[in-house]
């Protein structure tokens, strides 16, 4: 067999579709250091984006995601096929931005005391904001971009990982540690926020 003959990484031998993240490191686990290559290729550009726009902080946001690739290269093993891969890696990357914004003294600005309302655990309706359209629509990216991420965190992170990341519901629950209710709850409340804000705006 020659170097023609081996399948590109990334992609089946035969169907020629792109291989699942869940093969990938499988692949990775036996050894193949250009599955790694691939994952982060994959997920390199969102992730950034994610952490970035948590922490407002694009320089810390490159090293928290390259500490989070060194961690998924030295615990490889640890990831098991039974949660998606991509709630395994933004639950690394994820744990670790929240201990930068705990280094800094932010996350918890708005207690739920201080904010004088009880977040409750339950399954809500998504209000009609769709801040996508919104995005693609009148008001300008930079506008909506900026107010989120000037929403305390705990609203600011489930409406990247929802309306910019476009992750279900149920792997932002997984990611967070957070029982669903409340992830609908958040980005519910979250979106509201930002739909004040744009009032005089739109």
């Amino acid at each position: 067999m020659t170097a023609k003959d081996l399948p590109p990484i990334g992609k089946d031998k035969y169907t020629k579709v792109a291989v699942s993240d869940e093969k990938l490191i499988a692949q990775f686990q036996n050894g193949n250091l250009a599955a790694f290559e691939e994952i982060v290729h994959r997920y390199q550009g969102q992730l950034i984006n994610f952490v970035g726009r948590l922490l407002n902080d694009r320089i810390t946001a490159e090293d928290i995601v390259q500490e989070t690739f060194l961690r998924v290269y030295r615990n490889k093993h640890r990831y098991k096929e039974i949660a998606r891969f991509s709630t395994w890696i933004y639950t690394i990357a994820g744990n670790l931005a929240r201990t930068e914004l705990r280094r800094r003294k932010i996350r918890n600005i708005f207690s739920i005391s201080q904010r004088g309302d009880t977040e409750k655990d339950y399954e809500i309706p998504d209000t009609d904001i769709d801040l996508e359209k919104q995005i693609e629509g009148s008001i300008e990216k930079e506008v909506i971009l900026k107010e989120i991420t000037e929403l305390p965190v705990y609203f600011r992170e489930v409406i990247i990982l929802r309306d910019l990341q476009d992750l279900s519901y149920e792997e932002i629950s997984q990611i967070l540690n957070v029982p669903l209710g409340t992830v609908k709850s958040r980005v519910n409340r979250g979106r509201t926020q930002i739909q004040k804000k744009l009032k005089g705006r739109l």
